[in-house]
């Protein structure tokens, strides 16, 4: 499994299908690759998710990798939801 940042920048290209075109699902852009993972799984209607592909650090991911990612002991947020896992430590001031 390709290790990647879960905090780095990602792109989410969907399947050239005429089902995601119908569903008004079209190219996204995030600021953390974890919660383009989870839009991609948690979101996306299972068939609009075959053939579509996330770009991280110019690293491609389909559909399976994708769900690699989100199964992936190292994934930061809760299936099912967005939260962290962990919470950040504060900050000082």
């Amino acid at each position: 499994m390709t290790a990647i940042d879960f905090g780095s920048s990602a792109e989410l290209f969907p399947a050239r299908s005429w089902k995601a075109r119908s569903r008004g699902i079209s190219y996204k852009r995030f600021d953390d690759a974890a919660e383009a993972i989870r839009f991609a799984i948690e979101e996306l209607p299972p068939e609009c998710l075959l053939g579509t592909y996330l770009e991280v650090d110019e690293k491609r991911f389909d559909s399976r990798g994708i769900r690699r990612l989100y199964e992936s002991d190292d994934y930061p947020l809760d299936r099912g939801g967005a939260k962290p896992k962990v919470k950040k430590r504060a900050q000082r001031a």
